[in-house]
């Protein structure tokens, strides 16, 4: 049969209508956005919350986020450029350690807003963790993953963000199967989950090897890690400095910002 041309007139146009503007530019999925905040009837106005999380060039930010009639209200919210009040002494802040770190200063924060007390995973050993399987009194703040349009991959940095809230007292319904070291085994074996690989992202020891594996050519290393260096940061004390920001955090989460402090990194020039 020959191909035959569909001519689209004027009634075709009259009725077409466009795409929301967000879908238009590929910034929001309305279709997985739906399910995400669609509530039960019977739950009347009871808020569904959502645990953004988004990432930047620059940045790792993190919301918590629940949708009015109208627009979405923000009740808290964490960006990883707030880490260097914890004791972060470098800038690159986008790795899988800064998104766990970000993700439980959320989580503190969160529970302190709401006087919720919960200490979550205190003892970070990369162990899947439920927070609700061991609340006793009042229930945790619970909710849903939001990851926007980014690629849901195993490893991915969202998870990073996702594990340090869950371990913060946060209840989001989640597995293993994204986390760093969870494969799928073979024949009967289902799938493997190995938490020393979770917890050396954590800590951030992949940094660590490889700026060991750096130290045999200088000129690499300085140009990959040459702010590390600057601040006294070797590859032997990075494990150390996320312990310390993880104990910052949850001693005063609403820490308050310095007053040199400006905008993403800027610091106001000395008189």
């Amino acid at each position: 049969m020959a191909l035959v041309k569909l001519v689209k007139n004027k009634a075709y146009y009259k009725r077409y209508q466009v795409k929301f503007r967000r879908r238009r530019e590929n910034k929001t999925d309305y279709y997985a956005r739906k399910r995400l905040i669609i509530q039960d009837k019977n739950k009347y106005a009871a808020a569904k919350y959502r645990f953004v999380v988004r990432r930047t060039n620059s940045d790792i930010i993190c919301q918590i986020v629940k949708a009015d009639i109208d627009k979405d209200v923000v009740i808290a919210a964490a960006y990883s450029h707030e880490l260097v009040r914890y004791g972060v002494k470098v800038r690159g802040l986008k790795n899988y350690a800064a998104a766990y770190a970000t993700g439980l200063l959320l989580a503190r924060r969160i529970n302190a807003k709401f006087g919720i007390e919960i200490e979550g995973q205190v003892d970070v050993d990369g162990k899947a963790f439920h927070v609700e399987e061991t609340a006793e009194e009042r229930r945790p703040f619970k909710a849903v993953l939001d990851v926007g349009l980014a690629r849901t991959t195993t490893g991915a940095r969202i998870f990073g963000a996702l594990k340090g809230a869950s371990d913060g007292g946060l209840h989001i319904p989640h597995n293993v199967k994204r986390f760093p070291g969870s494969y799928k085994g073979e024949g009967e074996e289902g799938w493997v989950y190995d938490p020393e690989v979770h917890k050396k992202r954590i800590f951030g020891l992949h940094v660590s090897e490889h700026m060991e594996a750096l130290k045999e050519s200088p000129d690499a290393l300085k140009k990959q890690y040459g702010k590390y260096i600057e601040a006294g940061i070797t590859a032997d004390k990075i494990e150390a400095m996320w312990k310390n920001v993880h104990q910052n955090i949850r001693a005063d989460p609403n820490k308050p910002r310095d007053p040199s402090e400006r905008g993403y990194f800027k610091v106001k020039a000395k008189k």
